[in-house]
């Protein structure tokens, strides 16, 4: 498949250096991510947490382009599923595995199966099966996860550390992985993974390396310096204005 030529531009958004391709809006944002957030089908829950979530500026962060294919982990109800599937378009796919195990036969969809059976996103394909037992190989060119990394450590007979290989091995030479999460205390490691939802950066970027990625991009745009990070995240009048860090691993070209 063709793959529009990657170029980066360096543009200041709210104090942060972001990367553009092709056409850019006023707002140093490329238009078709702008589109795709002005997108009139987004459900009216989704477009209410924009101004928290700042979905325009962590699109052009991670790069995600028209054409791109994507795999998408734990989507959750599909907030930047739609939005992914916008800018990636006819010519890119959005595609989701199962981290847990499968749901059984009689389950009934869930909240991203019943998305991926919209005509509108015809682009988002959904696989029953588990990511570290299908392996896909050098199929993607961005892998993306948001506030959930840390509750990959919660599930029960996953080792992250296999999860993070097979990563590695979906993702094309040069691909992105792209983390974004609820910061816990320095220091503290796996400690708050299942109590607060909350994961360490700093063991992130050691579970990264150790996978063979290599850092190429941090942004502070969701930081909250307000957050003690010691709080649950769904708890009180944090949630929702949590202290988050957002990570740009890539899988190395050589």
């Amino acid at each position: 498949m063709q793959r529009a030529a990657f170029l980066t531009v360096a543009l200041l958004i709210a104090g942060l250096t972001i990367p553009a391709v092709n056409a850019a809006s006023h707002t140093g944002v490329p238009s078709y991510v702008t589109g795709a957030v002005a997108d009139s089908t987004r459900p009216v829950a989704d477009s209410e947490h924009d101004g928290s979530r700042k979905p325009a500026q962590t699109l052009a962060f991670a790069g995600v382009k028209p054409g791109d294919w994507v795999l998408e982990l734990a989507p959750g109800k599909g907030y930047f599923t739609r939005l992914l599937s916008a800018v990636v378009g006819p010519q890119g796919q959005v595609t989701n595995y199962i981290i847990s195990q499968p749901p059984k036969p009689d389950a009934p969809p869930s909240p991203i199966q019943a998305l991926a059976a919209e005509p509108h996103y015809s682009n988002v394909k959904i696989h029953l099966q588990r990511l570290v037992e299908v392996k896909p190989t050098n199929s993607f060119d961005l892998v993306w996860t948001t506030q959930n990394y840390h509750d990959f450590h919660n599930i029960e007979g996953l080792d992250v550390a296999a999860l993070n290989h097979a990563i590695f091995a979906a993702l094309k030479l040069g691909g992105i992985y792209f983390v974004l999460d609820h910061a816990a205390e320095a220091g503290s490691g796996l400690r708050d993974t299942k109590t607060l939802h909350r994961i360490d950066e700093d063991t992130v970027k050691q579970e990264m390396k150790a996978a063979g990625f290599e850092l190429v991009g941090e942004s502070g745009m969701l930081r909250n310096k307000d957050d003690p990070r010691t709080g649950k995240v769904f708890e009180g009048p944090i949630q929702g204005h949590t202290d988050q860090f957002i990570l740009k691993f890539r899988k190395p070209r050589n």
